[in-house]
């Protein structure tokens, strides 16, 4: 954090060596600043801008034979890490239209030849005081945005935790481990960023589907467990659940619970249209339906029920691309199957903490 007294840099300009000694040692007795002088103005700007985090103020004289003062202010204002430091054009008297062309020129102050050096100190001691109260600003917003996103981060792993802690409870009615949300989750979160998610998107999409089937808590056990195939009328009880999910999480004006809503509505819907519980077709289905669809059909294939064996993982690798363009979205099968390798590890991950 920048401190009244810390310590900043006066960068004069001027080709005229006995001008940046009086300017020099003008500004010698100041406390809290260091004085570089320059007679080549591109020099000049180059340290500056190599050192932007402690230079405090540029003097720059007008009449330069390579780049006048002008020419220097314009640089000055066009590089981004130097476009908020004052900037003081030296004049001689009677120059009242080259002074309005400074001032446009981006000039915070002027001083005028042969400049008093108690005056030189008065007015540069002044704009380094606005330097500093200037960075020390920045610096507080800085650690303020730190703290935000720190508070922010901290809340949504604390909605995260809560949420799968929910469903993780709620999955236990419906398999043996409740790991079935977080794989799908993870197969999520890859599929996303296979498809140019960014982080925020991938966290907020992974998020949401671990909520994909919380309607099931409105299933009767005789139809959840069940360790036959269903009736029809068992089966339409059961597709029931992504309208009861849609409702129960449709309330919240949460955007995450909007999102999970989304897509406990449609990661049953189909892309050729024969899916439920709105007959949706193609892109009509939204992208994180599509999604979810194919991470949670996989890992459901790939997993033990009451009422079948688990398939193996390369089995239901070739389901996905036999039914691409048919129930699933091809372009998200791909970007599913891009991350094949990651897939298998995380498959295996979870087999090893069941063991």
């Amino acid at each position: 954090m920048w401190s009244s007294g810390r310590t900043l840099r006066a960068v004069i300009i001027d080709d005229d060596v006995l001008n940046n000694l009086i300017m020099v040692e003008a500004l010698r007795p100041l406390n809290g600043c260091i004085v570089h002088d320059f007679t080549d103005p591109a020099a000049a700007l180059a340290f500056a801008s190599a050192n932007t985090s402690t230079v405090g103020v540029i003097i720059t004289d007008y009449d330069m034979p390579v780049m006048n003062g002008l020419e220097v202010l314009r640089n000055v204002r066009a590089n981004p890490q130097l476009a908020h430091i004052p900037a003081v054009m030296l004049t001689s008297f009677g120059q009242r239209a080259l002074r309005l062309e400074a001032l446009n020129a981006g000039a915070n102050d002027f001083l005028t030849k042969p400049a008093d050096a108690v005056e030189i100190r008065a007015r540069i001691a002044n704009l380094l005081a606005l330097t500093r109260a200037n960075y020390a600003q920045r610096d507080h917003a800085t650690d303020l945005s730190h703290e935000v996103a720190s508070a922010v981060a901290m809340v949504e792993e604390r909605e995260r935790e809560i949420v799968s802690l929910l469903m993780r409870a709620a999955e236990k009615r419906d398999t043996d481990t409740g790991d079935h949300i977080a794989r799908v989750s993870t197969y999520v979160g890859l599929t996303a960023e296979a498809l140019g998610f960014d982080h925020a998107e991938r966290r907020r999409l992974s998020l949401a589907s671990t909520m994909h089937d919380v309607g099931k808590i409105a299933v009767p056990d005789s139809i959840l467990l069940k360790p036959g195939p269903l009736t029809l009328e068992e089966r339409c009880a059961m597709e029931l659940h992504a309208e009861q999910g849609h409702r129960i999480l449709v309330a919240s004006r949460a955007d995450v619970m909007q999102l999970a809503a989304e897509i406990a509505l449609s990661h049953h819907e189909r892309w050729d249209g024969t899916g439920y519980p709105q007959g949706l077709k193609g892109d009509a289905i939204p992208l994180s339906g599509r999604i979810v669809a194919v991470a949670d059909v996989f890992d459901a294939l790939t997993t033990r029920r009451p009422y079948k064996e688990a398939w193996s993982l390369e089995r239901a690798r070739d389901f996905l691309i036999d039914n691409a363009g048919r129930h699933f979205d091809a372009r998200v099968v791909d970007a599913f199957l891009s991350c094949w390798a990651e897939i298998q590890h995380a498959r295996a991950e979870t087999a090893l903490d069941a063991a």
